[in-house]
């Protein structure tokens, strides 16, 4: 549910992300090379943590977190009263559920976890999209 600056906000739907991720090199000899299994894995992890989930903006100001227990989460969200069983929400550390929002936390997360040389990785940049051709990208360098 992607929320509005007016504090209006979409109605609850599904989307099949796809995700993309690229790194900018300085060199592509043999001593810095990247694996390439290294960033499949993490995005694999990460896709993995979104699939079948509702995914909710815990930073929205427009989000209210009544009840989070183990069995169940209530929340209010632009005005609305959500409950949901606890195992199929997850809470993420951003302020919307946009191809923006997502494709700056997936980059976040990306870096973070792979920890990539700083001498040869120039930037990286990951991709969002709700549907082909409709999406964002976030770019984070320096590295």
């Amino acid at each position: 549910m992607t929320v509005f600056p007016d504090g209006t906000k979409e109605r609850l739907h599904g989307h099949n992300y796809t995700v993309a991720c690229e790194v900018e090199v300085a060199s592509v000899d043999f001593a810095h090379m990247i694996p390439f299994a290294a960033i499949k894995r993490v995005l694999a992890e990460i896709c993995s943590t979104f699939k079948e989930r509702v995914l909710i903006a815990r930073d929205n100001k427009f989000l209210a977190i009544v009840r989070d227990d183990a069995v169940e989460i209530e929340l209010t969200l632009c005005g609305q009263r959500y409950v949901f069983p606890r195992a199929d929400v997850l809470l993420l550390p951003i302020d919307n559920v946009s191809a923006e929002a997502l494709a700056a936390h997936v980059a976040e997360t990306v870096r973070a976890q792979l920890q990539l040389d700083a001498s040869n990785a120039r930037s990286i940049s990951c991709t969002v999209e709700e549907s082909p051709g409709q999406g964002a990208t976030t770019v984070l360098a320096p590295l």
